[in-house]
């Protein structure tokens, strides 16, 4: 039974899922190697919790109890938990080193669970022991408020693996799916024409981000592609993008854009920049 979580990696991604393991009843400790970074996402999620109590959909006591059951570290030593959930950078080198020290601090039961959107899971288990016990946990963005959970299993992961990642998901109130180990997963691999196309129509001059955005949101979208990169942060997906092209062969349907190629560039990253396709306060 799992009874504690670690969270390695505390940027908007990393702090959310911690929120909802502390709110699903884990104590929780989020790690960051920059002791900033921890203190950052740590007050964003005591602001999130806030904004809930301010709206009447949590009470001040349930606040305070999930507070309680969270803590943050800088410390790699101190991330020792019965499941730890990765969410640094997308990157298979960092990962796998984050990985083997993981292993070899936990006990053997630890489940080891990587919230990567596209890296190929089956590539990193076989670079860590115990692969049985790893396993892909990706969650959506804001972590808070998305109920989906895509849990992908590796050519290695062992059934009870896979059973408790799903109780997990769960106990968080989320909507776990269960998929193999491809290229984007499910998600990432059906939403890239979403996201290209709409930037293939800027870049030929047939319409702009806001008519774009406004037209797919009046259709029933709950957000327009533009405002959705925005918020996931180009970077990140401008990388998944080119890591689905890649694995899938580089077939032109799927060529990444060099608009958001120009955009991270740049710098304009979306929301946790202030500026992307739109500006922001």
């Amino acid at each position: 039974m799992i009874k504690t979580i670690g969270v390695c990696g505390a940027g908007t991604m990393g702090s959310g899922i911690a929120q909802v393991a502390a709110t699903g009843g884990f104590q929780t400790v989020l790690f960051d190697v920059d002791p900033a970074m921890v203190q950052k996402g740590l007050a964003a999620i005591e602001k999130n919790l806030q904004a809930l109590v301010d709206k009447q959909k949590l009470t001040a006591e349930e606040r305070a109890a999930i507070l309680q059951r969270l803590s943050g570290t800088h410390r790699i030593e101190d991330c020792v938990a019965d499941m730890i959930i990765e969410a640094i950078v997308e990157q298979p080198e960092a990962k796998t080193q984050l990985f083997h020290r993981l292993a070899a601090q936990n006990s053997g039961e630890t489940i080891l669970a990587s919230n990567t959107s596209s890296l190929s899971l089956d590539a990193l288990a076989a670079t860590i022991s115990r692969p049985e016990r790893f396993i892909g946990m990706h969650f959506f963005n804001p972590a808070p408020l998305m109920r989906l959970v895509e849990i992908i299993n590796t050519k290695h992961t062992a059934t009870a693996t896979t059973r408790t990642a799903l109780e997990v998901a769960e106990q968080m109130s989320k909507t776990p799916v269960i998929c193999k180990d491809s290229p984007g997963f499910i998600v990432n691999h059906v939403a890239r024409p979403y996201y290209l196309e709409a930037m293939r129509l800027v870049e030929a001059g047939i319409g702009d981000f806001e008519t774009i955005d406004s037209l797919m949101e009046a259709t029933g979208f709950r957000m327009g592609p533009f405002r959705l990169m925005d918020l996931i942060g180009n970077d990140i997906n401008y990388a998944v993008s080119c890591s689905v092209f890649e694995a899938m062969g580089r077939p032109l349907r799927l060529r990444p854009s060099p608009l958001q190629q120009e955009k991270v560039q740049n710098g304009e990253l979306g929301r946790k920049t202030r500026k992307g396709y739109y500006r922001y306060a």
